[in-house]
């Protein structure tokens, strides 16, 4: 058996809309950019997570349907990240509690994607 020790994480996401998908993730979302070329660009979410957006017209792997794909990201202080997002006309789902003891909201990047922002509720 492996004993795979995981060191970091990147999910790359193919886009047609690449411009417009770089500039929510990099100004809608707040997220700092990592690494950058004219066709991918790689955002911190964590130390040790990224997430990056590639320009599916110069690359060898093509968009598929984004619907079947949820981004989820833990805040410390959800009603702070969607007042800011409201401010940034985002339009983010009303807040909401979630069943596993989180409240949750959603939005949706240029693409279609579902990006789920969660915070543990307090016990």
């Amino acid at each position: 058996m492996v004993d795979l020790k995981i060191i970091s994480a990147n999910t790359i996401l193919y886009c047609r809309e690449w411009e417009k998908t770089v500039d929510f993730y990099r100004d809608g979302l707040s997220l700092k950019i990592n690494f950058r070329t004219d066709w991918f660009v790689e955002f911190l979410l964590s130390d040790n997570s990224r997430i990056s957006i590639a320009d599916q017209a110069k690359s060898s792997i093509k968009v598929s349907t984004p619907h079947g794909i949820t981004i989820a990201l833990e805040v410390d202080d959800i009603e702070s990240v969607w007042k800011t997002f409201i401010k940034k006309e985002l339009r983010p789902t009303q807040i909401k509690d979630h069943p596993w003891a989180a409240r949750v909201f959603y939005l949706y990047d240029p693409e279609g994607r579902r990006i789920e922002i969660w915070q543990t509720q307090a016990t």
